[in-house]
């Protein structure tokens, strides 16, 4: 395996590292794609691997908060524009870039956890990544019924025109995003990029369109079609936030009720109440797909950072190779009030895993047990897997809005 030189960007390396990150995720360059990605470029936090003088590979860090289970806005690596030209794979350039990445976090004391949406699922478990959170992708016919009894409310859901949409929006994702576990902060630098609206973009779509309730809102994009027996438009969900279930209900209620429109498409937590809602949920095609992909850069810290469910005593032995600071036995904690702390220790283990199945279960997801199942944790002692899975359990699941 050849070595690359892997360095920090520099505002000079602009230009190459947006069209290699364009060229190696088959995107065509139009008139304002500069300009978009103007936005979250940093190159303080962009690391590039270099062949002689020719760019062949990149890997960012946005920095983000992120909600975790019990203690809501915590500062997390939200890695991106991870990249490979096309001609330079399989040659140890993204090896090196995430090593870069990943030791620099730890040695300069930055985010104990980092996280990514994963192009490709074969790509980043053996970087130390484990699969965190899952979504639904949900196909919704036009006028399901709701539950006889289902509250809607008083309130009316408004169409409001952007401009005056944003501040409303904005008001009611601050205030649910703290208490909804893989939800992320959003600045105005991220609510420009994230509500980036290009016409090239929409493939025949509207535009965003903003539907506003006093505790929640609902994103979309409509799209005309026809058929034999009529319209038969479709409407996508971009973002769906409701603070209240009588919210949720009255969004649901004005989606179901389009005009025009013969199917929703929404993506959706795992743990979503309309099934519960519906008085039909079959009708409600879902599939389930992998979103936030977690890893523990400081397995100590990170630990130490959320909450737990139930209290706990226990040993766990860690095994990662890329990040060799994490390899050994760690003692976990948690009190009654569910803070833990966690140190190294000689004594036996209880559990055995890989630092990829701490990022699975880290966010309150996937359980323990489940992983164990599957030969991916060795319970050492007796009766210490099942108390270990309920503490690391959350109280909804996991789930992220936006890909980054």
């Amino acid at each position: 395996m050849p070595e690359f030189t892997v360095r920090t960007a520099t505002d000079a390396d602009f230009t190459t590292v947006f069209t290699t990150f364009m060229s190696a995720f088959l995107h065509e360059i139009k008139d304002k794609d500069e300009e978009w990605y103007r936005h979250e470029w940093d190159p303080g936090r962009m690391h590039v691997a270099f062949d002689g003088d020719e760019c062949v590979g990149t890997a960012a860090v946005l920095t983000r908060r992120m909600t975790l289970p019990g203690v809501g806005s915590r500062p997390f690596a939200a890695v991106t524009t991870v990249t490979v030209k096309v001609d330079q794979r399989r040659r140890g350039a993204l090896t090196q870039l995430m090593r870069a990445q990943l030791h620099e976090l730890h040695d300069k004391g930055l985010e104990p956890v980092a996280a990514l949406w994963a192009s490709e699922g074969g790509i980043y478990g053996r970087f130390g990544y484990g699969v965190a959170s899952q979504y639904t992708r949900a196909s919704i016919p036009k006028g399901l019924r709701f539950r006889p009894g289902t509250d809607v409310g008083e309130h009316r859901v408004r169409l409001v025109p952007r401009e005056q949409a944003l501040p409303l929006v904005k008001g009611i994702y601050d205030r649910i995003a703290p208490q909804r576990t893989g939800w992320l902060s959003r600045d105005e630098q991220a609510w420009t990029l994230y509500l980036w609206d290009d016409e090239a973009d929409r493939e025949g779509s509207s535009a965003l369109t903003f539907a506003v309730h006093p505790d929640g809102y609902v994103i979309y994009r409509t799209k005309r079609k026809e058929g034999d027996r009529g319209p038969q438009g479709e409407l996508g969900v971009y973002e769906f936030a409701a603070d209240t279930p009588v919210a949720a209900a009255a969004l649901w209620r004005f989606l179901l009720d389009f005009d025009l429109i013969s199917e929703i498409d929404a993506p959706l937590p795992v743990d979503d109440s309309l099934i519960h809602v519906v008085a039909d949920a079959r009708q409600i095609v879902r599939k389930q797909r992998d979103a936030l992909w977690v890893r523990l850069v400081d397995v100590d810290r990170a630990l130490a950072e959320r909450r737990y469910s139930a209290p706990l005593d226990t040993v766990l032995e860690v095994t990662d190779e890329l990040c060799p600071w994490n390899q050994g036995r760690w003692r976990l904690v948690v009190d009654s009030s569910g803070a833990a702390t966690v140190e190294r220790t000689d004594a036996e283990p209880d559990l055995a895993m890989d630092v990829v199945v701490l990022g699975a279960v880290y966010l309150g997801g996937p359980r323990l047990t489940e992983l164990a199942a599957s030969g991916r944790v060795r319970e050492v002692t007796p009766g210490t897997l099942i108390p270990a899975s309920r503490a690391f359990l959350a109280d909804d699941q996991p789930f992220c809005p936006e890909v980054f």
